[in-house]
């Protein structure tokens, strides 16, 4: 079969690449995707003291300082976007039972938009927190990374380049605050349109108070879009905000989830929704809670939120902003290690799986869920077996750990989390019932995992029904007063366990959405019943799964799946065990992985059984471990797989010897030979591409007024191809 196939970017994206070509080359590099060196962070006060702008280049955000300090500014500046309308506190708290305002202005004539002459008239509310100065100093670390440098493709700095900002506040004159300080924390990122902000309470007082509730961001955004009938899809403003008081229990992250709101604002009189319906009033913070005591001399600190300010709606140039920003505030998340979930945990069975994997390169083995490991055993003789296993891995260069499940179980009714309306446990849980982390038993099961950690030396924790997020209305468990500080009690449990893992080294896969806080891996995004459909169909499918699920994480930080033997039913048909008869479709599998960088959990007895099995896997690891960098770099999406033509994705990478990586696949029963138009903008190149098919001889293309070439490519049947773009 003979195709010719043209790939386009969508014509937003495509815009941006020709004004930038329409300039010249210089002022492509400037583009901070290819080339962020540049933009580096300042805070500058204005000459006349009241204005204070925190910028690096990408965005900025400028705040009056008198007579109290609020936002006036927050922009895009690659985009020359503003997203302020009108200002608003910088935070807000409930304290006691009272709410308060942190900084704010008021008087502004109308809600649409903020002019500079209107600033001089506005005033301060007597009893808001009233702001006293700032300092700065740079970026500090969240907690303590024990890099696995041998699992990194570069070596990504946790001591972030940056600046953080702290405005420094004072509470009212009132009997219930006096005293209490306040402090909003802002860090700006070198080389990325990337801040982020949280909040601290500081009680220096001799009285200890209760901090209801908070709202650590608070923004009167321009709207999207202006509908004046109700809608019930709105176009929301262009800022990604992503939070680590995160327990999501998708395979994605939702950013109007439990606490990142986009209201409707009633102040707002003069909007075109007739029912002042537009969600234009953001606000960050818990729906309840956190209803955390903060004792004398004592400091409670928010959540932190990371707001990301994309300079375009191209679903692929965001999703790369999106990946960057994993990279950065999340380093641990592109370690991508080759796994192993080996099936039963006796001794022969794992040792056999340590064996195969250092012969073939695999680097973890992972006891899966069924393989009869318990992490909650605390015995001393599982101790001592999993000692000797973890040092058995260890002599060979293989990581060792093993699975536990969390909350989508029930324990029993004094465990389990209470529903406030029954008062009993069931019908109120995100899994209906669940253990909460706050009874005695959650205590005691935190324990066992750091200790059977701290005896073993073992290095992965496969963390399963991580915690969903779920209050608990009982008020008879240890680790929480009642309903209201439930939730933060419990997050605080989890995500101080998943920080520790982090400074030990040990790797943590977490199909919820905690990176933040330390999490390594999440799953790709796939649904575990596909596995038992026939082997054809399973291939297909597989790309597809990776297709979609990259377009925000990098492949480092998606797992995928194979079951080697029968999982989820399929017989014969969906199964690859025996191995050796079924070679051509455990070779397209490990094609298809490897090809997009992305690890699976190969679940099974074993990696091969025969010289030519194990010639095959060991074939795609050496082509991992060979083009690793590029293959762990993000991906450009050209063609979905739907079974009908070929398909194919595009590693780039503008910092690497290797630009580019590019794998196609053929699901057809025929030969391909096509040409494919290939977009390089994002590989850096400006003129001209050395492309090798595979690793063969290169030719040299000049690249098109787009930043593409045009590339004639044949794929053989039922088969794949790839081209290294230098």
């Amino acid at each position: 079969m003979k195709h010719s196939h043209f790939f386009f970017f969508p014509a937003a994206c495509a815009a941006f690449m020709l004004a930038a070509c329409d300039s010249d080359n210089n002022a492509r590099q400037a583009d901070w995707l290819i080339d962020n060196s540049r933009y580096s962070s300042e805070i500058v006060p204005s000459d006349d003291g009241k204005n204070l702008v925190i910028s690096n280049g990408l965005i900025s955000r400028t705040f009056r300082v008198a007579p109290n300090l609020a936002t006036i500014s927050l922009k895009q500046l690659s985009a020359d976007e503003e997203f302020i309308r009108a200002t608003r506190p910088e935070a807000a708290v409930v304290i006691d039972g009272q709410a308060y305002n942190i900084g704010g202005l008021q008087g502004q004539p109308a809600q649409n938009y903020l002019l500079p002459e209107w600033l001089d008239n506005l005033t301060s509310d007597p009893q808001s927190f009233h702001y006293k100065g700032y300092d700065t100093q740079p970026i500090r670390k969240r907690f303590e990374w024990k890099k696995r440098t041998e699992w990194l493709t570069q070596d990504y700095d946790w001591a972030q380049k940056g600046t953080e900002l702290i405005l420094h506040f004072d509470a009212p004159d009132l009997p219930a605050v006096k005293g209490l300080k306040a402090d909003v924390h802002y860090e700006i990122y070198d080389g990325l349109p990337l801040m982020c902000k949280w909040v601290t309470i500081e009680n220096p007082t001799n009285k200890a108070v209760i901090l209801n509730s908070f709202k650590s961001e608070i923004v009167a955004a321009i709207e999207a879009e202006s509908v004046v009938e109700p809608a019930s899809d709105w176009l929301l403003p262009n800022i990604y905000i992503e939070t680590d008081y995160a327990f999501i229990q998708s395979m994605y992250y939702d950013e109007e989830g439990a606490v990142v709101h986009w209201k409707k604002d009633s102040t707002y009189k003069t909007q075109v929704s007739y029912t002042l319906a537009t969600p234009c009033l953001l606000e960050v913070g818990p729906g309840e809670g956190p209803e955390q005591t903060i004792e004398a001399g004592q400091t409670f600190e928010t959540f932190r939120a990371w707001e990301l300010l994309p300079d375009d709606r191209d679903r692929e140039r965001t999703g790369l902003a999106k990946q960057r920003m994993y990279s950065t505030i999340a380093p641990w998340s592109q370690e991508n290690p080759i796994l192993m979930h080996v099936r039963n945990a006796d001794e022969k069975s794992v040792k056999l799986a340590i064996d195969q994997c250092a012969e073939v390169g695999f680097e973890m083995v992972i006891m899966t869920f069924g393989s009869g490991f318990n992490m909650e055993d605390n015995s001393p003789e599982n101790y001592t077996k999993a000692k000797e296993l973890a040092d058995y891995a260890h002599s060979k260069n293989i990581a060792l750990g093993g699975y536990s499940l969390l909350a989508s179980r029930a324990i029993d009714e004094a465990t389990d989390v209470i529903n406030p309306a029954t008062g009993k446990r069931g019908g109120f849980a995100t899994f209906d019932q669940s253990p909460c982390l706050g009874s005695e038993w959650g205590e005691k099961y935190f324990k066992k995992l750091y200790n059977i950690f701290e005896m073993t030396g073992m290095d992965i924790l496969e963390h399963d029904g991580s915690y969903p997020g779920d209050f608990c209305a009982s008020e008879k468990h240890p680790g929480h007063k009642g309903y209201k500080d439930s939730q933060w009690n419990q997050w605080k449990t989890i995500t101080d366990f998943y920080k520790w893992c982090r400074a030990q080294g040990i790797y943590l896969n977490v199909p919820d959405w905690y990176f933040l806080n330390g999490s390594t891996k999440y799953a790709m995004g796939y649904r575990e019943t596909n596995w038992s459909l026939p082997r054809a169909q399973q291939e297909i499918i597989e790309r597809q799964n990776i297709y979609d699920g990259t377009w925000s994480k990098t492949p480092s930080m998606g797992w995928m799946f194979v079951p080697l033997t029968q999982y989820h039913g399929g017989g014969a048909a969906a199964t690859i065990e025996p191995l050796s008869e079924h070679l051509d479709h455990y070779n397209q599998r490990l094609a298809n992985l490897f090809g997009a960088g992305v690890q699976a959990c190969y679940r099974g007895p074993r990696l091969y059984d025969t010289d030519s099995t194990k010639a095959v896997v060991k074939h795609w690891v050496d082509f991992y471990k060979k083009y690793r960098p590029i293959l762990n770099s993000s991906i450009i999406h050209l063609r979905r797989a739907d079974g009908r033509d070929w398909d194919g994705i595009l590693h780039v990478n503008p910092s690497l010897p290797q630009k580019g990586l590019m794998m196609v696949y053929n699901p057809l029963d025929d030969d391909i030979t096509c040409d494919i138009t290939v977009p390089l903008y994002y590989t850096g190149l400006t003129d001209k591409a050395l492309v090798k098919e595979q690793d063969g001889a290169g030719k040299t293309y000049r690249l098109a007024r787009d930043y593409s070439i045009s590339l004639k490519v044949k794929i053989p049947a039922r088969g794949y191809n790839w081209f290294v773009i230098e």
